[in-house]
């Protein structure tokens, strides 16, 4: 559809300030020093899975995430490849599932090691969601996952979410045939708002590849944008019209625009003009404030698809390149 929001000229001067809490480096730094890490007894399990591929070994993980609870994920190792290896860590979009085992091959037929993480409580529009989400939140949140536990940053769901990631990234850097000083963060649209969530949590990463990211400038992003799901937040204030502070309150602590200001890993990123679910405007907020090396392509003329199969062809050569200049086998992880 024709872009209803700011023009790309505008967009790329765009710097809205928006309302960061005091807290916010503390509120993380309790979340990720809370969640169980290191324990002997509840380490990362690998399980091979035969996918009927001699040249790609697959392992279904299962990764200690938020209170310890597991995360499941496909993890894709090129057979026969020298190690160690760089490695892409993917989260998805909103309402995927982690898929089937013999999906997803690109990264593994580059050469690098491939996590697919699962998301936990998701899994309705594509095949393989496997974790749940047990936690609660209190009565009246709308059908989806933006609202659920929004009444407080302590009961909200991607606070389990973004623990969940942060944790598969330190697993992958920590497995023996993984380069713990080449792991790449990606994804699109939720998944990219995560990837960024993460480049703001997680030092010494050697890359972020966010595409289209969702989570971003979300105050802007439930006014203006014209499809699901940040209309759940506009649908829930709706009807409890006296919640709006605190909501925004709740989510400013899972803005990946604030989460940007916090990265210094390069980046590229992909925007398109004409996406009405995470409208440009939104994206360029977390671009323009993302505080490492950057790099971005623009899709004018598309919706929220963006580059698809253009952009991975970009990406792929961006990653190639990025994991050439580095040295193996170090990574700042202070």
């Amino acid at each position: 559809m024709p872009s209803a929001d700011l023009s790309l000229e505008e967009c790329r001067a765009y710097r809205p300030g928006l309302p960061l809490p005091g807290d916010f480096d503390a509120f993380w730094s309790a979340t990720l020093a809370g969640a169980p890490h290191g324990d002997t007894a509840d380490k990362p399990r690998y399980e091979r899975v035969d996918c009927g591929l001699p040249l790609v070994r697959t392992y279904d993980v299962s990764v200690p995430g938020y209170g310890g609870r597991p995360v499941r994920g496909w993890l894709h190792l090129p057979a026969g490849a020298a190690e160690p290896l760089g490695c892409v860590v993917e989260f998805l979009g909103y309402g995927r599932g982690r898929g089937l085992p013999h999906e997803e091959l690109t990264w593994a037929c580059a050469g690098y090691a491939h996590l697919v993480m699962d998301t936990r409580g998701q899994g309705w529009s594509a095949a393989g969601g496997v974790t749940a989400d047990t936690d609660p939140g209190a009565a009246g949140a709308v059908p989806g996952f933006l609202t659920r536990g929004v009444e407080s940053p302590g009961t909200y769901y991607y606070r389990r979410v973004f623990t969940d990631a942060v944790r598969c990234v330190e697993a992958m850097r920590e497995h023996p045939e993984i380069d713990p000083a080449r792991v790449v963060v990606t994804g699109v649209s939720q998944g990219g708002g995560i990837a960024l969530a993460v480049a703001g949590l997680v030092p010494g990463l050697a890359g972020v590849m966010p595409d289209v990211p969702f989570l971003c400038n979300i105050p802007r992003a439930v006014r203006i944008a014209g499809a699901p799901p940040y209309t759940e937040v506009a649908a829930h204030l709706r009807l409890y019209r006296d919640r709006a502070d605190a909501v925004f309150r709740t989510l400013s602590y899972f803005d990946a625009a604030h989460h940007a200001t916090r990265a210094t890993a390069p980046a590229l990123f992909s925007i398109a003009m004409m996406d009405e679910i995470c409208p440009p405007s939104t994206c360029f907020t977390a671009y323009n404030r993302y505080a490492g090396p950057k790099d971005l392509r623009v899709y004018e003329f598309n919706g929220h698809e963006g580059g698809t199969a253009y952009h991975r062809a970009e990406q792929l050569a961006w990653v190639r390149d990025l994991f050439a200049g580095l040295p193996a086998g170090r990574a700042d992880r202070s």
